[in-house]
């Protein structure tokens, strides 16, 4: 498949909406309620403005960027997203695989359908991000099995205590565990390729998909409810919980979820590797602070240096560029290179891990940055009246 004609990863998402049922492009694109921190993620952009500088030397341009000891060519991840394999046959393994080629982080998300073990055999390095109940013994084991495939950095989300109430899930008939009703099974023949492309594709190479990697084994369909619950004990997670895995687990441990900056500062006095400001995509509390605009105050709250990364919203360069400058060490972008999966599968990813890196490349010389230390808080100015 050609991508030419794919200049911008909004251009992904128009593809997407097209190829994919409408039921599983709303899972993918919606939030919760109402759907106001959804929409302020992206409106927070048009509310900070650049201010560059002429005359700068940008003849040697670097994007790199240094995190725990290892050098990333762009500020960039890619963020976890669930039931990827919705969008595209084994999406989880493109997007790794992807990310793997490119030089930047991918984090699985723990709803995924491809096994963890045959991700890091292939991708090696990926992250791993878990939704872990208040259970010691519990999560013992899903150590034990992340440790066996050698999955050095671990992503805790913590706010997903319970689900968020998405409503545009509920109105088009789209269920988790999953259930094939009329009207979603209409909506997937009239999507001839995803029907074909992604559903019988699926089926036939490996069944129903499962619930690989939400606890310590393969779990069931998912069309059927996990033997522990979706959620069950999750409630219950607390800063006990995080400072027992911070004594068990070796490798590089991250909260992904933070908004306040109480609980940075507590990451940091715990002695974890870094926190990921979040709110789950407008998925989970609706009316909460865009990430953006919470991300000032996390940097503050932490020491220089400790790395404070984010997602919520990136469809551009320049928005990777103000997050930089408000002091983020990484950004995690998401729905656009789920939607780019689904149209092009691994080529598909690279080709807007492309654009990505042009956009990043291109505003850095315009900002008058030759390298992302230079690209500091004062090149921004609040917008006022937006």
């Amino acid at each position: 498949m050609a991508f030419s004609h794919f200049l911008s990863l909004d251009d992904f998402e128009t593809a997407a909406r097209r190829r994919l049922p409408r039921a599983v492009f709303g899972f993918v694109a919606g939030g919760a309620e109402a759907e106001h921190s959804l929409r302020d993620n992206r409106a927070a952009f048009a509310r900070v403005g650049f201010v560059p500088r002429g005359l700068r030397d940008v003849s040697r341009r670097s994007a790199d960027v240094a995190l725990w000891g290892r050098s990333h060519p762009l500020p960039v991840g890619i963020a976890p997203m669930g039931i990827a394999g919705m969008c595209r046959h084994e999406a989880d393994l493109a997007l790794a695989q992807a990310a793997h080629a490119a030089g930047l982080p991918f984090i699985l998300s723990g709803s995924s359908n491809v096994p963890l073990e045959r991700i890091q055999q292939l991708a090696p390095g990926t992250w791993y991000q878990g939704y872990f109940p208040g259970d010691t013994a519990r999560m013992e084991r899903i150590l034990q099995r992340l440790q066996a495939a050698r999955t050095e950095v671990l992503v805790v989300t913590i706010d997903t205590c319970v689900a968020g109430n998405r409503e545009n899930n509920a109105r088009r008939g789209f269920t988790v565990p999953f259930a094939l009703n009329p009207s979603l099974m209409l909506d997937g023949l009239l999507h001839p390729r995803w029907l074909l492309g992604v559903f019988a594709r699926t089926l036939y190479r490996g069944g129903v998909p499962r619930w690989c990697n939400l606890y310590e084994e393969i779990g069931c369909r998912i069309t059927e409810e996990p033997a522990h619950g979706f959620r069950t004990g999750r409630d219950l997670l607390s800063w006990e919980h995080i400072a027992w895995l911070r004594a068990r687990w070796p490798g590089r441990l991250l909260l992904k979820g933070v908004m306040h900056p109480a609980d940075a500062a507590e990451a940091v006095r715990l002695q974890l590797d870094g926190v990921i400001v979040s709110n789950h995509g407008g998925r989970q509390l609706d009316g909460s602070l865009s990430t953006l605009q919470a991300l000032p105050e996390i940097v503050a709250a932490v020491p220089e240096g400790f790395p404070v990364m984010v997602d919520g919203g990136f469809r551009r360069g320049a928005d990777v560029l103000k997050a930089v400058a408000f002091g983020a060490r990484m950004v995690f972008v998401g729905r656009p290179l789920m939607y780019a999966a689904a149209v092009g599968g691994q080529a598909g990813v690279r080709h807007a891990i492309g654009l990505l890196h042009g956009e990043i490349d291109r505003n850095l010389a315009l900002l008058g940055c030759a390298r992302l230390d230079e690209l500091t808080r004062d090149r921004l100015r609040a917008i006022p009246g937006i």
